[in-house]
């Protein structure tokens, strides 16, 4: 309830919306990681995806391992990406996602959380078709709720990929704060999901809005989507580590909660 009494006094003040009123809204699941420190995200909501590079050149092995995926004991999960030689790689993290456990399609999702720093880190909260292990990527589409490159620590960046419009010829923007960073302190990062669009957020600030119009392709954002959480190590999106990057690095995720949104 605190929580969500704060969430009501921060739209108040800065507007969850670029409307004069804001849609009305049903919160239909939620996770705000309470559990002791050291335990793993709800098994009923997210399990581990094991494994590496993922197509991106990713540098990390993700592991089910609670040193890089667990509870902190103060309702947040931390995804913990760590420098140390592990399966032939160097660093390991982890990659949670809620496929075959919970699933949306349309509405408001969002998830606060603070991120790490440093050149080579590249946390992510995103999202794919369920029937991605079908059909492929990018035939089954993404949509990254939030990006962001370690050594550019006050902007966000909201894509779509699909068929015809993924890798670097993606929809894709870029949103720079001007007085804040990611890395200091947690920011709320949301879309809100619909049929005709899906707009991009942050801090209840709407900064990219995309359309059928806009993509050059098939829109494939008409069904049912999973929700990932992750924090890779280098990558095509960021490059590697370097001399300067400190470990470990974390995501700090306070919640991820989904509504319905009233049309």
């Amino acid at each position: 309830m605190r929580r969500v009494i704060a969430a009501a006094l921060l739209c108040s003040a800065v507007g969850c919306s670029s409307s004069t009123e804001a849609p009305a809204r049903t919160l239909v699941w939620e996770d705000d990681f309470s559990g002791p420190a050291g335990q793993v995200a709800n098994a009923a909501n997210w399990k581990f995806d094991v494994g590496e590079d993922w197509g991106n050149a990713q540098l990390e092995y993700d592991t089910d391992r609670a040193s890089n995926a667990s509870l902190d004991g103060t309702g947040n999960l931390v995804i913990t990406a760590r420098r140390e030689n592990y399966r032939g790689r160097q660093y390991t993290s982890a990659r949670l996602i809620t496929l075959g456990k919970q699933s949306f399609k349309y509405g408001r999702i969002e998830g606060r959380m603070k991120l790490p720093r440093g050149r080579g880190m590249w946390p992510a909260f995103w999202m794919l078709g369920t029937d991605f292990p079908t059909v492929g990527w990018p035939q089954t589409g993404e949509i990254d709720i939030m990006e962001y490159r370690g050594q550019e620590p006050s902007t966000v960046v909201g894509t779509l990929h699909g068929p015809g419009y993924s890798g670097g010829a993606a929809r894709t923007k870029a949103k720079t704060l001007t007085l804040a960073r990611l890395d200091n302190d947690f920011h709320v990062y949301a879309v809100e999901w619909s049929p005709e669009k899906i707009e991009h957020f942050i801090d209840g600030e709407k900064y990219f809005t995309s359309t059928p119009a806009d993509v050059k392709g098939p829109w494939v954002f008409e069904k049912p989507f999973f929700i990932i959480l992750n924090v890779a190590v280098g990558g095509n999106f960021v490059g590697a580590p370097d001399a300067i990057t400190t470990f470990p690095q974390a995501m700090v995720v306070d919640w991820v909660r989904v509504y319905e949104v009233a049309k």
